[in-house]
C-alpha cells in the first residue's frame, strides 16, 4: 500500500481571517475603563501598603548608633557632609 503526500498547504495569513480581505479588529474602536475615586484611593492604598511590606526593618540598635554620631559634634565635619552630599544626588538622580 502506497500513501501519496497531500501537497502543500497553505497557512492562513498573520493578522487576517480566512475566507475575507479586512484585518481581524476590523474598526478601530478602542476600549474605555472609567474608574470611580473610590477605586483610584483603594489602589493607591494597596500600592503603599506594598511598598511598606517590601521595606526593610528597622534595626533599633543602628538608629541609636547613627543618633548617637549625629549628635556628637566632632563627627560631622566636611568629609561627612561631602558624602551625604554625593549619597543624596546619586540617589535623586539614579
Amino acid at each position: 500500500m502506497t500513501i501519496k503526500p497531500v501537497g502543500h498547504v497553505d497557512p492562513i495569513p498573520t493578522g487576517k481571517r480566512p475566507g475575507r480581505n479586512e484585518p481581524v479588529g476590523g474598526d478601530s474602536k478602542t476600549d474605555i475603563i472609567n474608574l470611580s475615586s473610590k477605586a483610584v484611593e483603594q489602589a493607591e492604598k494597596y500600592q503603599v501598603l506594598e511598598l511598606i511590606k517590601s521595606a526593610p526593618e528597622l534595626d533599633d540598635a543602628r538608629i541609636a548608633e547613627l543618633r548617637d554620631k549625629i549628635n556628637n559634634p566632632a563627627y560631622i565635619n566636611d568629609k561627612v557632609i561631602n558624602a551625604t552630599a554625593e549619597n543624596i544626588v546619586s540617589a535623586w538622580f539614579a
